[in-house]
């Protein structure tokens, strides 16, 4: 899978989680902090992660920030991305099963190591639902999405 990930520090949960994709056999694109010379502000790299899934450089997002509320704003900006902002496994499972997020916002402040591996485990192994009213919500985000005005 082509991921592509932003951090607006050069932290170490950051580099860890780049490595622990890769580890996991995902292509990895890099953002801000992460890729030096780049725009490491918050909602520069993490709108850039987000684009590379709206326009198809990427399947995935994994945007970070100090809270991980700021990247998953602005990555929500982009038209078609759906990020959600998670602090523990059972989010991220329902994340990716109920809403099919495609982009992982992460806490560069809360998450440790053993807590990006249970994320990222959950994330990776929650599929999206099938189930009429869930993928009907999804599609009404879809279509507010589609509605709304670009400035």
């Amino acid at each position: 899978m082509r991921i592509s990930v932003s951090s607006d520090m050069d932290e170490p949960v950051a580099r860890l989680l780049v490595e622990e994709l890769r580890e996991r056999g995902h292509e990895v694109r890099v953002h801000g902090a992460l890729r030096p010379g780049a725009d490491a502000q918050w909602a520069v790299c993490s709108a850039a992660a987000a684009r590379d899934v709206a326009e198809g450089a990427a399947d995935q997002a994994v945007v970070c920030c100090w809270t991980g509320t700021g990247a998953s704003i602005a990555a929500n900006k982009v038209r078609g991305v759906r990020a959600a902002l998670c602090t523990d496994a059972a989010t991220a499972d329902g994340a990716r099963r109920w809403n099919d997020a495609n982009a992982l916002a992460l806490s560069l402040r809360l998450t440790s190591q053993p807590l990006l591996t249970e994320i990222l485990d959950a994330w990776f192994a929650a599929e999206p639902s099938q189930d009429a009213d869930d993928v009907q919500n999804v599609a009404r985000v879809g279509r507010l999405d589609a509605a709304r005005k670009d400035s």
